[in-house]
């Protein structure tokens, strides 16, 4: 699973935020209005980007062998 900061920063690059556990405190106030709805479906985004990529590597990586 993607982990939640993963996320954040992902929306935002530049946000000032801690996790711990569930719990998301943002030190810059959270200027961009990120909400846990965007951020859930950032790490969704992201954990498919994820298999695909390592789908190709695996894939990538077999045809060298062959």
């Amino acid at each position: 699973m993607i982990e939640i900061i993963t996320a954040i920063v992902a929306l935002d690059s530049t946000a000032q935020v801690s996790v711990y556990g569930d719990e998301v405190i943002w030190h810059d106030g959270n200027p961009n209005g990120i909400t846990e709805e965007q951020i859930t479906e950032k790490q969704a985004v992201l954990a498919i980007q994820a298999e695909a990529d390592a789908a190709a590597e695996a894939n990538r990586l077999a045809s060298v062998k062959e």
